[in-house]
């Protein structure tokens, strides 16, 4: 939770970037998606690591890149089987990872919780990442602060719906429902 705020991303305009760029340079609508949408799974996995200077531009080089490994592998199939077998490179971009929908929703989530704890009051802050994060008991973290366990409790409460309403107002959904 202390990782540092990046400045918030527009990854869907990220990705139609990337397709305008793939498709000008001649690549088939197919592949474009899907190249696309792997640079932006590592994209975004690279956000979460690096400060990134100039984010199009990597997205350029990773999705270039992509490309030539993609038209290796055709080659090295079309040299070993003769011909191109239909699906082959289909079956290369299945991932059992979480979609980019689901890891876009998640890190959009982890923002908001992010944010909304800094913008909590010190003492619930601290009570509720003691109590959930750090799974300390609730007399445990009175006897610390030097206020009751009820009122712990209380804390908890008020900063569960503090995130839950920040969760609401930005319009997450983590049941995945919406």
């Amino acid at each position: 939770m202390d990782r540092p705020a990046s400045p918030p991303q527009d990854w869907n305009a990220v990705g139609a970037a990337l397709v305008r760029y793939l498709r000008a340079r001649g690549t088939r609508p197919d592949v474009a998606d899907d190249v696309a949408q792997e640079t932006l799974a590592r994209l975004i996995a690279l956000s979460q690591t690096q400060q990134i200077g100039s984010l199009f531009a990597l997205g350029f080089r990773i999705a270039d890149n992509l490309i030539v490994d993609l038209q290796r592998r055709e080659m090295r199939q079309d040299y070993c089987h003769g011909s191109r077998q239909s699906g082959e490179a289909d079956e290369e971009w299945e991932s059992d990872d979480p979609s980019l929908d689901r890891v876009l929703d998640s890190r959009r989530a982890l923002d908001v919780l992010s944010l909304c704890l800094r913008r909590m009051p010190p003492l619930r802050r601290e009570v509720l990442i003691r109590r959930r994060l750090n799974h300390e008991s609730c007399r445990a973290i009175g006897d610390d602060l030097s206020i009751s366990a009820k009122a712990v409790e209380k804390h908890i409460t008020r900063g569960l719906l503090d995130l839950r309403r920040a969760l609401e107002r930005a319009g997450v959904d983590l049941a995945g429902h919406g």
